[in-house]
């Protein structure tokens, strides 16, 4: 799922008690912050559907409000190989 509005993220986890990118990960299920942290200074845009499920219903919004839903199932990984696919298409 890609996030749509990360404006509107950061509005809400100030509304409903300046939650911090941390929380925000233990919100989303995830071990480790670090996804999170880059989600939030806007160097990755996207989520696994669940991740953004938990993170919709803690805010009490529609998940389609704060993600696009039916995104690439590559969703929340590294897209590092797509620089070398677009290569090998430009070599053929």
């Amino acid at each position: 799922m890609i996030l749509k509005d990360l404006k509107q993220l950061k509005k809400l986890m100030v509304i409903q008690g300046d939650i911090s990118g941390r929380e925000l990960a233990r919100i989303a299920g995830y071990r480790s912050h670090t996804y999170v942290q880059r989600l939030l200074r806007g160097e990755v845009k996207t989520l696994e559907a669940e991740p953004a499920l938990r993170i919709s219903k803690h805010f009490g919004v529609g998940v389609d409000d704060l993600f696009l839903v039916g995104a690439s199932s590559n969703a929340g990984r590294s897209h590092q190989g797509s620089g070398t696919a677009a290569m090998r298409k430009s070599a053929a």
